[in-house]
């Protein structure tokens, strides 16, 4: 791939950052994590650095500290979020450019509900809505709503034949949300609202559809009580870390998360991503979107990073990891490192994890956006409306329309 060929950028906002001790930094405000002008303000910093969009953190617990922990006691970590689909429509309109792609838990939300509210934040943000599904695993979030109880995922029991196939069936449910969502997004034609003053219509009932969705978990008949979205179909991102979540991607995604260490090692999770496209026989025209997930530590000054890493490491009593690579250094090192990650893996972009909000945040805006622009890499502003113009990918005709594929 060209050195000089535009790069995709995506942030992901939690809470005061990734790091658990970042809302103890000098320039944190913990004050303010749950009001709107906090998350409007971050909003904003990202649209200034003209990234592609950004994605906000939601689950139906509270953060723990690990994966396999579930809850946990600590008292000196972030608990609690906003919803994250509500935060996004309500920053909709303080920004004019930036994609907002909420997460919103799909194992225990009925999709009716979730193609509502993403088709709203659509109409909100004019266009720059997406959607990121995320599965539940957790026994103590399925006691939430009582119908159904969940095994507790541990490091010891996750390759028990039993836990891989309930696993399994999570993503299965899970692309079969996305598929209903997606069929309501379709159900009524673009055309089907005339407002025709004289004839006394407003909208053409024989533009509006049934979906008569029956599968193994979902009996759906439609059509939506939101007309079509301003984009069709908004964006659909996933997050993915092995098998079982690059068919889902495949099935039912446009964009995919991936999480990998080294540069090697993403070409190695591309090739599986594209093996999962053939073997899962992806019906969706384009194919998915490439992003490689990097926690992001960044100082102009040379040690800067590290340190400030370390202290926060130290404040929280355990060296910071994640599911994915931790990078501290100079914006000019994460240019190298994400421009050689690009060359040899064939992504097409990347979600970065600000360590500390709102320092690393600007670090990439103001320091890594400028570096990359200087060498031909990313583009010097918004040219495209939609979200979905900007990465690509084309405005797909209602399922239902009339001569629609």
């Amino acid at each position: 791939m060209p050195e000089t060929s535009e790069l995709h950028l995506a942030v992901a906002l939690d809470g005061a950052g990734w790091h658990p001790a970042a809302w103890r930094e000098p320039d944190a405000r913990p004050g303010e994590l749950f009001t709107a002008g906090y998350w409007a303000d971050l909003a904003r910093e990202a649209e200034a650095g003209t990234l592609d969009f950004l994605t906000i953190e939601d689950s139906l617990g509270p953060q723990a500290a690990g994966r396999f922990t579930g809850p946990d006691d600590r008292a000196d970590h972030v608990h609690g979020r906003l919803d994250a689909a509500l935060t996004a429509a309500r920053i909709a309109p303080l920004t004019t450019h930036i994609g907002l792609v909420p997460a919103v838990v799909t194992t225990h939300t009925e999709p009716f509900h979730v193609s509502t509210s993403i088709a709203t934040l659509d109409y909100v943000s004019e266009g720059r809505a997406g959607w990121r599904p995320r599965v539940s695993v957790a026994p103590d979030e399925a006691r939430h709503f009582g119908r159904r109880e969940f095994p507790l995922l541990t490091p010891e029991n996750a390759a028990d034949p039993a836990i891989a196939a309930h696993i399994s069936d999570l993503f299965d449910e899970a692309a079969d949300a996305v598929e209903v969502v997606r069929r309501l997004w379709d159900r009524w034609e673009d055309d089907a609202v005339i407002r025709d003053l004289p004839a006394g219509r407003f909208i053409d009932r024989d533009k509006l559809h049934y979906i008569d969705f029956e599968g193994r978990w979902f009996s759906v008949r439609g059509p939506s009580i939101t007309p079509r979205p301003p984009q069709g179909q908004p964006v659909v991102a996933s997050l993915a870390h092995a098998a079982v979540p690059y068919r889902f991607a495949a099935r039912a995604s446009d964009i995919v998360f991936v999480t990998p260490f080294g540069a090697a090692q993403a070409a190695a999770i591309v090739e599986e991503v594209r093996a999962a496209e053939v073997s899962e026989g992806r019906r969706l025209a384009e194919p998915l979107k490439v992003y490689a997930d990097l926690a992001v530590f960044a100082d102009e000054v040379p040690g800067a990073a590290a340190a400030r890493k370390r202290r926060l490491d130290d404040l929280d009593g355990a060296q910071f990891a994640a599911d994915c690579a931790v990078v501290t250094g100079t914006p000019g090192e994460l240019a190298d490192l994400l421009l050689d990650w690009r060359q040899a893996a064939g992504l097409d972009g990347f979600r970065l994890r600000p360590g500390a909000l709102p320092h690393d945040l600007a670090q990439i805006t103001r320091a890594l956006v400028p570096e990359l622009r200087r060498r031909g890499a990313f583009r010097a502003g918004y040219a495209q409306r939609s979200l979905r113009e900007r990465l690509g990918l084309p405005r797909p005709a209602s399922r239902y329309q009339m001569g629609a594929a």
